[in-house]
């Protein structure tokens, strides 16, 4: 698990959600609040989130909207093909850090081991506060009727109270 974040991403009816925090700790220091580790790609019609090293990830994102480009925003495809180029590539694969990428369909959550996962129940987490945020994430999904917006957002503060490597300063993109 990566030290330093918690990504959360929810999809209620036609809403999808993402929401990050913003603190970027070195060790067991805050360098930086309010970075924004979560962003709209392709057209404004995917969201990728990430969890890790700052430089890693960033790569990482880099590839992926290179692959969401070349299959014309196939969720799917660009993630199998970037995972595979992650997983086979020497020097990627020592990149340390997760996505979760999603469209107003799926949700899948990249590792560097060769995983495209779709998470059950409409949510997947990520990052060191991710139990946290999906144990919260899943609870408001089933009794509450706000949107995936104000879930997502929630979480990631019920998360922020309880693991010390995640912030209250939050970004939220939605697509649907």
């Amino acid at each position: 698990m990566f030290k330093g974040t918690t990504i959360i991403c929810v999809k209620k009816g036609d809403q999808v959600a993402m929401a990050g925090d913003g603190q970027v700790t070195l060790g067991d220091q805050v360098i930086k609040k309010g970075a924004r580790k979560v962003r709209k790609l392709y057209n404004q019609q995917v969201l990728a989130g990430f969890a890790g090293s700052t430089a890693d990830a960033m790569t990482l994102l880099e590839r992926f909207e290179k692959r969401l480009e070349e299959y014309s925003g196939n969720l799917m495809r660009a993630a199998v093909e970037m995972v595979k180029d992650w997983r086979m590539d020497r020097t990627l694969r020592r990149l340390e850090a997760m996505m979760l990428v999603a469209d107003s369909e799926n949700i899948l959550l990249l590792s560097g081991a060769g995983d495209v996962l779709e998470p059950e129940h409409g949510i997947a987490s990520i990052g060191s506060g991710s139990g946290f945020a999906l144990a919260a994430g899943r609870a408001l999904l089933e009794v509450s009727d706000w949107n995936a917006a104000d879930i997502a957002r929630r979480s990631i503060e019920i998360a922020s109270d309880i693991c010390i490597y995640t912030d209250n300063i939050i970004t939220v993109e939605v697509i649907g």
